[in-house]
């Protein structure tokens, strides 16, 4: 944890610190966080490189975002949702 916020100060990149699982200061994170733990981190035998790893993290992204129903969204998805409001929304482009 030093070396990370020695390098964000390097950069200049400010920190907030929260304490971890704190739901109500950061609830949020907190569920999307268990999301991806229990859709992706437990399904997958992932691999231990960042090179092997990053085409999976990017394919389950756009599944999130492109394919899974989400409940605070009356069960459409990110991208449904964005399009029913009038957004165009490429692939490329979603990152929520």
């Amino acid at each position: 944890m030093a070396e990370f916020e020695q390098a964000c100060q390097k950069h200049q990149i400010g920190l907030a610190v929260l304490t971890p699982k704190s739901p109500k200061l950061n609830g949020h994170v907190e569920r999307i966080n268990g999301t991806w733990r229990t859709d992706f981190y437990e399904t997958y035998d992932l691999p231990t490189q960042l090179y092997d790893l990053r085409p999976l993290l990017n394919d389950y992204m756009d599944t999130y975002n492109w394919d899974r129903p989400h409940e605070a969204l009356d069960l459409q998805t990110p991208q449904e949702f964005l399009e029913s409001k009038g957004f165009k929304i490429r692939a490329s482009q979603s990152h929520i």
